[in-house]
């Protein structure tokens, strides 16, 4: 399936014959997002996402989408409670959202197939819930609108990649390392990642300059560069201390310091 799954654990292409009898009902909230430490974002969230996470850039050297933190550990989500809520009353990204459903695309790579994951606790033939099909196999409204939302989160991810090839060939991106220095004397580090780098993005020539204007991708790119400022706020989560008093990063006297290094120095 060319898709990233995380969460995803059994994911099946919905149709009349397997699903005619399906609901879908709400559970335990973000529950199952709690295991994973960061999930893609399209350019289109920048604006909401960039007051509550680090955006950062992560991928192959062929291909990268932006991505937002949510823990320094892996299997870890700062942002879900254990009663399943998003804490904070923090943007929940799209990607997120979109559960139990994802779209695949068939062996050509033409067509989108919904899915739905079967393993969905709030999947269920008893009536509970939404409804996928009506009694004369037809979509319902509320299937109808699941559609209409992922083609939107469609699009705004190929418009994303648009933007991330932009970056990569501009060579704008470097590799980053975040470094955790806890009160205790425990260092701990995230890697695997990239950001833009500063001084190129201010080398780039006025046409560029003017074109990325056009089309919000300068906005988008320093809303991603103001964002890397939470990485102090989640070693203070990390820390289980109130983010409210999270010391800057530049801040010689705070004892838990969060530093963002470049991996090529």
């Amino acid at each position: 399936m060319a898709t990233q799954l995380l969460f995803y654990k059994n994911a099946r292409p919905v149709t009349v014959k397997a699903h005619g009898d399906l609901s879908v009902r709400g559970t335990d909230g973000y529950g199952f997002a709690s295991k994973v430490n960061s999930v893609p974002l399209t350019a289109i969230e920048f604006a909401a996402a960039a007051g509550h996470y680090p955006i950062v850039f992560a991928g192959t050297e062929e291909k990268v989408m932006p991505t937002v933190v949510l823990g320094v550990k892996d299997h870890e989500n700062f942002f879900v409670g254990e009663d399943g809520a998003w804490k904070a009353q923090a943007y929940v990204p799209a990607f997120v959202r979109r559960y139990p459903f994802v779209f695949s695309t068939d062996k050509e790579n033409n067509n989108f197939i919904l899915n739905i994951d079967e393993g969905y606790s709030g999947c269920n033939r008893d009536g509970s819930g939404e409804r996928l099909f009506d009694s004369d196999g037809n979509q319902t409204i509320y299937l109808q609108n699941i559609l209409r939302f992922l083609q939107e989160y469609q699009g705004q991810f190929r418009r994303t990649e648009a933007y991330c090839k932009r970056l990569m060939d501009l060579g704008l991106l470097q590799p980053m390392q975040a470094q955790f220095n806890l009160a205790d004397g425990e260092r701990r580090s995230l890697s695997g990642f990239m950001s833009v780098n500063r001084e190129k993005l201010r080398d780039i020539d006025d046409e560029t300059l003017r074109q990325m204007f056009d089309t919000d991708e300068l906005e988008c790119t320093y809303l991603h560069l103001h964002s890397m400022r939470h990485f102090q706020t989640m070693l203070t989560q990390f820390a289980n201390a109130d983010p409210q008093a999270a010391a800057p990063a530049d801040d010689d006297d705070a004892p838990e310091k969060a530093e963002l290094e470049s991996e090529d120095t």
